[in-house]
């Protein structure tokens, strides 16, 4: 069943542009303010109950004594009314009472009294009305206005000059089209990379979401809303989600429904979007004069309506747009791309089945993708060579590169060494070569002819053609690890990664995947190597030793290697071998070891 999602930016233009404002302003370095009246400070307070330096404070007692000096006094009679504290705050208690009845509102039919006080606004909460104008033929005209400017009476659409008429204080900024569909396009592409592979950008206030599928991974439809709608106040957006089985009653509820957050179960999406207003289909502006000149207000009001007279008195694309919001009609939803993948494509005249004429149009591609690749600052990391065969079927084949690059020749070398794995069958009659993983790949500054022979050849053509014979697992490099553990002290790495921090003690050059144990072993406690060994089957006498080296458990790790302690020795063996070997256990204390040997690596 598909689910779709659409997020809707009532004041989009507006909040983009405050927001953007808010960046740029550099914040207050002074955050304190200095209180409307100055606060004299009381340096002898002799007995009262206040701390020293605290000044007066309401209702204390030694303001009620009078114990404030006089020119405190003064100073706040100095004050204009409106900013003097009232007696209450002073500490006096010779203020009337309130009317009890006063702010009652009259009652109904009573004449000459004055109305009730009228709730603040939004234009007392929210500050000064903003509208947005662009140029539309002879004259400007209103394109989005703050919720200030809407509940003083101006609209999209209006004239400017209108607009400026019947507010004074109207703040007029320029509509800036572009940049909002840059940041649909952006947010999309953030919803494609965090919330659902399929997302689109729907008109100029909002995007699509294709959910289907997905809405699990946040823990259901109802969450991964209320996560949405708090994403987009974070940003300083307002915001409204519908999620419908249909983009158009998505859209519509999204737009024309009254709460922030609407989930329409699947199935229902007819009776969900019944009483919205035509407008909410989408509809094109002929065809609402003409639903208007026929009493039709509500979508509900099509449904009797056959769809043969339907179409001829509003047109065709309104009884799609019908069928598209009820669920009737697919409305594809055309997803945004997050990136455009380099691709070269040949459609030949006669179908190719030889390996020559194969190789010959692997050419002609490559010298295409290079062109593509060169002219976006581009590398080729990973290519995909794909034939389409007479019958219908497919023959794919992929190379890598151990870096990005561009370079034709090596390109054309890797693919013609993987010929031989396509089947051509009856004949290929299309072939096309795609890069699905690049890099940025920048021109390098090269050397004077002089200084070339001290520097060091580029080996990654003969890692990329080792790789593509025997595999790209097969090519590795060592690089140390920090541990004190020789097993963990080595980790594999890429072919052209440098490998550092190498300890300055000697290693084996081969080390055992894990120890292996060893049999009938000869040796004297605690601090000589073994005399005798038996390893896979076959018994070793040592000539020689050196050692031993000890090396602690990493306690850090796990708790059972507190007190492990391990013993390793260099020995060489009558038969010219020379091992690293080891012994659990400093010889002295059973906590260290159960005193066993094993196999850790071969020297040479």
């Amino acid at each position: 069943m598909p689910r779709v999602a659409s997020l809707f930016l009532p004041q989009l233009p507006i909040e983009r542009l405050r927001r953007r404002e808010r960046s740029a302003t550099p914040p207050d370095p002074q955050p304190f303010r200095a209180p409307r009246f100055p606060m004299p400070i009381d340096d002898g307070p002799g007995a009262c109950s206040v701390p020293r330096g605290g000044g007066w404070r309401p209702g204390a007692r030694w303001a009620r004594d009078g114990m404030v000096e006089q020119p405190a006094t003064t100073d706040l009679e100095a004050l204009p009314a409106h900013q003097r504290p009232t007696m209450r705050e002073m500490g006096r208690r010779s203020e009337h009472a309130e009317h009890p009845f006063k702010a009652m509102p009259p009652d109904e039919g009573a004449a000459g009294r004055a109305p009730a006080p009228k709730a603040p606004g939004w234009a007392a909460l929210l500050g000064q009305p903003t509208i947005l104008v662009a140029r539309t033929g002879q004259r400007d005209a209103v394109t989005a206005a703050c919720p200030v400017a809407l509940e003083l009476g101006l609209r999209p659409g209006m004239a400017a000059a209108h607009a400026r008429a019947l507010v004074a204080n109207l703040e007029v900024h320029d509509a800036q089209p572009d940049r909002d569909r840059a940041f649909l396009d952006r947010l999309a592409l953030h919803a494609v990379a965090h919330w659902t592979p399929i997302a689109s950008v729907s008109g100029m206030d909002g995007i699509w979401l294709d959910l289907t599928g997905t809405t699990h991974l946040f823990g259901g439809e109802e969450r991964f809303c209320r996560r949405l709608v708090a994403f987009a106040r974070r940003l300083g957006f307002t915001a409204r989600v519908a999620i419908a089985g249909s983009a158009g009653a998505a859209h519509a509820l999204a737009r024309f429904g009254r709460q922030t957050i609407t989930i329409v179960p699947p199935g229902t999406e007819t009776q969900a979007i019944a009483d919205l207003p035509l407008a909410a289909l989408r509809l094109r502006p002929e065809a609402l004069v003409a639903a208007a000149r026929f009493g039709l207000e509500r979508i509900s009001d099509l449904y009797p309506v056959a769809r043969g007279p339907l179409a001829r008195r509003l047109g065709l694309g309104t009884v799609e747009r019908l069928d598209q919001a009820r669920g009737l009609a697919g409305e594809p939803i055309v997803p945004v791309v997050p990136f455009e993948m380099p691709r070269a494509e040949r459609r030949l005249l006669e179908p190719i089945g030889t390996a020559e004429a194969i190789v010959q149009v692997i050419g002609d591609l490559v010298e295409d993708l290079v062109g593509v690749l060169q002219a976006r600052g581009l590398g080729v990391r990973a290519a995909i060579l794909d034939c389409t065969i007479v019958d219908g079927g497919s023959q794919r084949i992929a190379i890598g590169t151990a870096r990005a690059t561009r370079d034709p020749a090596h390109l054309k070398r890797m693919l013609a060494m993987r010929v031989e794995r396509i089947d051509p069958g009856l004949g290929i009659e299309a072939m096309s070569l795609s890069s699905p993983h690049v890099e940025p790949l920048a021109p390098v500054a090269l050397t004077a002819g002089l200084e070339d022979a001290d520097r060091a050849p580029d080996i990654a053509p003969l890692i990329d053609q080792l790789g593509g014979r025997c595999g790209p697992d097969a090519l590795f490099r060592l690089s140390a690890v920090e541990s004190d553990v020789p097993e963990r002290a080595v980790r594999r790495v890429a072919p052209l990664v440098e490998p550092a921090g190498w300890p300055g003690w000697s290693r084996p050059a081969r080390m055992l995947r894990r120890p292996e144990p060893l049999s009938s072993v000869v040796a004297l406690l605690p601090d000589h190597p073994p005399r005798r060994f038996a390893w896979r089957g076959r018994s070793y006498r040592v000539i020689a030793g050196d050692g031993p080296e000890r090396i602690h458990g990493e306690w850090w790790r796990s708790p059972s290697e507190m007190w492990a302690v391990r013993d390793y020795f260099k020995v060489q063996a009558e038969c010219g071998g020379r091992f690293w070997i080891f012994r659990r256990g400093d010889g002295v204390e059973a906590a260290t070891g159960d005193l066993s040997w094993h196999m850790h690596g071969l020297f040479g």
